[in-house]
């Protein structure tokens, strides 16, 4: 019987793999199924772009018969468990598939560190349909406000997403003349936390030149329908921010489809523990990107981002590959190639290989940026397609 292999998730981990393991396997070694929940693969790290105009939507969501070749299987379908003794993935409508290897590439979901209405008010930003909501509810608030009484968008969170998805939000209200004020609330000290204080430096200027007003040091302790608390405790009583709109980027989490797989994995996040080569505790799963820790020795893991899932998701492919044909695996460790991160139509650029120049702006980081994106574009699905896609990026 010919070796079943199959992956879970169309993200760039999965698409990725999908992509690597079909160049890599020969005719008749293995028939690979594919399942996602979605149809296509979202280039995730422009998904912001969408919350200023949904038109773009187009160009980021490519379908998954432009990505996979004629003989792979796909299934839409959303993973209700892997059933790691009989080698089952089981669907949530009562269909199941069998494996003989399985990758893991769902991705994460949102953390809300059980902060009190967070999760129950806030909008997130994962996907296009959260994208779509986050831009009708801030037109929507727009369209109620005023000049005298603005209307009131918050995003918590200053890593990445949160600074992405504020830039586009000042874009939309520049582009509108809406009558909107924008807040970033990040509870560490400063924003993009954790890196270079230049980086950090040149993204505080373009978000202040945004008009987006910056909030650090104070973690959001509690929400409800209309305010947002901030710090507070024993001594001290919480500061109030009234809010029209709400986006929570502050953290990831994985997910709870393989929250009774039996493999190790983090108990508090489901994220599953994988050695350098993807493989876990059982040897017929392997796993990769946003749903794993991927060790990288001396106590550290890969990190959750796009180009960390790009690299490794070609290595990851490949090793199903030798799996199937009993063969060594590779090991795989992230090469940090830089960070790009855009500002609305603005973008700045730190640490990026083969430039001089340790952090930029302008023109440059910006073709940078628009670079990235349709690069990956065109390696996942075709030439014209990353053309087109070129203006809205």
């Amino acid at each position: 019987m010919t070796t079943q292999v199959v992956v879970l998730g169309a993200g760039y981990a999965g698409a990725g793999a999908v992509k690597s393991f079909e160049k890599e396997i020969a005719d008749g070694e293995a028939e690979l199924t594919w399942i996602s929940e979605e149809d296509y693969h979202l280039v995730l790290h422009e998904v912001h772009r969408v919350v200023r105009n949904p038109a773009v939507e187009e160009k980021i969501s490519i379908p998954v018969d432009e990505i996979k070749s004629p003989s792979t299987d796909f299934v839409k379908g959303h993973v209700a468990n892997v059933d790691t003794d009989e080698r089952v993935v089981e669907l949530s409508d009562d269909s199941s598939v069998e494996y003989d290897y399985l990758l893991v590439a769902l991705g994460s979901a949102t953390a809300f560190y059980g902060i009190e209405g967070l999760e129950e008010y806030s909008l997130t930003l994962k996907g296009l349909d959260d994208a779509r909501e986050i831009h009708q509810q801030v037109k929507e608030a727009a369209e109620a406000g005023s000049r005298s009484e603005p209307a009131q968008v918050v995003v918590g969170g200053a890593g990445l997403s949160g600074i992405q998805c504020a830039g586009e939000i000042a874009e939309f209200r520049d582009t509108h003349r809406a009558p909107v004020d924008i807040k970033i609330v990040e509870g560490l000290d400063e924003i993009f936390p954790g890196q270079d204080p230049e980086v950090q430096g040149a993204l505080r200027k373009r978000l202040q030149e945004a008009d987006v007003d910056i909030l650090t040091g104070d973690f959001i302790s509690k929400v409800d329908e209309e305010t947002i608390f901030l710090g507070g405790g024993e001594d001290e009583d919480p500061e109030e921010l009234d809010y029209d709109v709400l986006v929570w980027t502050g953290g990831i989490t994985g997910q709870e489809e393989v929250a009774d797989a039996e493999v190790d994995k983090d108990e508090r996040s489901n994220r599953i523990f994988a050695d350098q080569d993807f493989g876990t505790s059982d040897d017929r799963v392997f796993a990769i990107g946003d749903s794993a820790l991927v060790d990288q020795g001396d106590d550290n893991i890969a990190p959750p981002t796009a180009q960390a899932a790009w690299q490794a998701a070609d290595v990851a492919g490949e090793n199903l590959a030798r799996a199937v044909r009993g063969g060594p695996l590779k090991t795989w460790t992230h090469k940090d190639k830089g960070t790009v991160v855009s500002v609305g139509d603005k973008a700045v650029a730190h640490d990026v290989q083969g430039v001089p120049i340790n952090t930029f702006g302008g023109p440059a980081a910006k073709l940078l940026k628009k670079g990235i994106a349709t690069r990956w574009i065109a390696d996942v699905s075709s030439v014209k397609r990353a053309f087109d896609a070129w203006e809205d990026m």
